[in-house]
């Protein structure tokens, strides 16, 4: 399970008790672009490591995330310090013994929902995404110029009506919910200072965004590669441009590019079936065949499109438009071939995504999508499929 650090309302004794030995963590304390010094990582080690004398053991098995700077993504003469920076911070994972590092190349915000108390039938909530609420921050709360252009008219006018009938808490509302910052963190940005930040990128299209993603992988999957560390994007979520902004991690077309950017094997995919799975154009499974060698961490969620398709929710793990049954049989069937071809590591790190508010979480304050109960449960449910497809394709 993900764990963001001591502050994190789920603890690690919560996250051992859940069943799992391996963690996923991050040092969200460290400024981005800034370099992980062996101390600080070897500080996060021991506190998850603490205890392993007497309970179950747990180990820091992947980083999520080490962030790329801005000045990356955005193709600055500055961005060779921070590539420099981030070489310097893979060193000293590898020396800590740490060999999988997700990131993303999302520009400003690396998620975005419009609720993250979703109300579902049985009274549990989850996070939701929905079109025309996001027209209604773009379009009359931010009033980015050039916005109107996104939006088709039906759109624009229900987003209109709507926003008129909006109470000031419900504009605030739905302003922090967009605005809300980086996993990890629970500040929101201000308006703006969020749009200086999208005009930072007005110049940056999908061609020269993507052109800074590969510069930036050719400059650190070699040395991944030499250091024995598997680096893995996570895709776009929700896996579409927003905000003007260009997104290019959202189709297996996206993905193709970028592992032929840097033919190393080092150069891998985070695969996240729920934001992967948002687009109706991705076949999960054959995105798994396709590119097996190269997935290094997965996220295992679902989501679930609406009548209008634009809209979503996080849906129950098995229950969503993610034919979940068949993307971990793909992944069985990878891990058995690295077995039997030998590899170092034969077992693909999966952690439960975005579980619900529910039970006695419903209760509790909690980043969003990173409940306790919520994700015990899918947890509960992901493990069960997968002991029934081992059993069925008897890989022990």
């Amino acid at each position: 399970m993900r764990w963001f650090g001591p502050n994190d309302p789920v603890s690690l004794m919560d996250i051992r008790q859940a069943g799992c030995t391996g963690v996923v963590s991050a040092l969200h304390q460290i400024p981005v672009g800034d370099i992980w010094s062996v101390e600080a990582i070897r500080e996060r080690k021991a506190l998850i490591e603490a205890g392993n004398e007497n309970y179950t053991p747990l180990h820091w098995l992947v980083v999520e995330s080490l962030p790329v700077h801005e000045h990356i993504k955005k193709g600055l003469p500055s961005r060779e310090t921070y590539i420099r920076n981030y070489r310097e911070s893979l060193r000293n994972l590898a020396l800590c013994g740490i060999k999988t590092v997700c990131y993303n190349f999302m520009p400003v915000l690396d998620w975005s929902r419009t609720a993250l108390h979703y109300p579902l039938a049985d009274g549990s909530t989850t996070l939701r995404f929905v079109w025309e609420d996001f027209a209604i921050f773009d379009l009359f709360i931010l009033q980015r110029p050039g916005a109107e252009n996104d939006y088709d008219p039906q759109v624009r006018l229900a987003a209109h009506t709507k926003f008129k009938g909006m109470s000031g808490q419900d504009i605030q509302h739905l302003t922090n919910t967009v605005l809300l910052g980086l996993p990890g963190s629970e500040e929101a940005y201000g308006l703006s200072i969020f749009q200086s930040l999208l005009d930072e990128y007005a110049h940056i299209n999908d061609q020269k965004l993507r052109e800074n993603l590969y510069y930036f992988i050719s400059e650190i999957a070699p040395l991944a590669q030499e250091l024995g560390i598997n680096l893995c994007i996570h895709p776009d979520d929700p896996p579409k441009s927003l905000l003007g902004l260009p997104r290019v991690v959202s189709t297996s077309d996206d993905l193709q590019q970028l592992m032929s950017a840097s033919p190393v094997r080092a150069n891998g995919i985070t695969f996240c079936t729920g934001s992967l799975g948002v687009r109706a154009d991705n076949d999960l499974p054959e995105m798994v065949r396709k590119f097996a060698d190269r997935i290094h961490f997965v996220h295992l969620r679902t989501t679930k499109r609406e009548e209008n398709p634009l809209n979503f929710h996080e849906a129950p793990h098995l229950k969503g438009d993610v034919d979940m049954y068949e993307v971990i049989k793909e992944l069985l069937a990878e891990e058995k071939r690295r077995k039997e071809k030998g590899y170092p590591e034969t077992m693909l790190p999966m952690r439960p995504d975005h579980g619900f508010q529910m039970l006695d979480d419903l209760q509790k304050r909690t980043y969003p999508g990173y409940s306790a109960i919520g994700r015990l449960k899918a947890l509960a449910e992901l493990r069960g499929l997968e002991l029934a497809l081992k059993r069925e394709m008897s890989t022990f």
